[in-house]
């Protein structure tokens, strides 16, 4: 009986794990969308590279392929990452098959873990 039980566990786990290629965990409903809560790709001096680089992991809710504009930076902040300060870049987003556009803000100074916004998944 034990045993049985030990397999279905295992089994249960290595089912759980069949997704692995994908992170749905999705922060804040806000995450990416606000000013105050945008995406820190960070850059270690390569931060238009490293925002590329997030966006093109992201795709739809159902795996949709995307595309991506930027249009511009905005909202100055102070960050320890730049003797000159920050500024956020503003990325239109598109799903494929969806036409109401996005609007996602990416951090390229600072870095933390990042997630899926909102209405996306992150590849890894």
């Amino acid at each position: 009986m034990k045993t049985k039980f030990a397999l279905f566990v295992v089994a249960l786990c290595m089912l759980s794990c069949g997704s692995a290629n994908t992170t749905t965990k999705v922060a804040a409903d806000d995450y990416g969308y606000s000013q105050k809560n945008a995406i820190k790709v960070g850059g270690g001096g390569n931060g238009p590279t490293s925002e590329r680089e997030y966006l093109n992991r992201l795709t739809g809710p159902n795996g949709e392929s995307i595309t991506y504009n930027r249009r511009g930076s905005c909202c100055a902040f102070d960050t320890p990452n730049s003797s000159f300060g920050g500024m956020l870049d503003i990325y239109e987003v598109e799903v494929k098959g969806d036409s109401l556009k996005k609007i996602l803000y990416l951090n390229m100074y600072d870095k933390e873990k990042v997630y899926a916004p909102k209405g996306f998944i992150l590849k890894n």
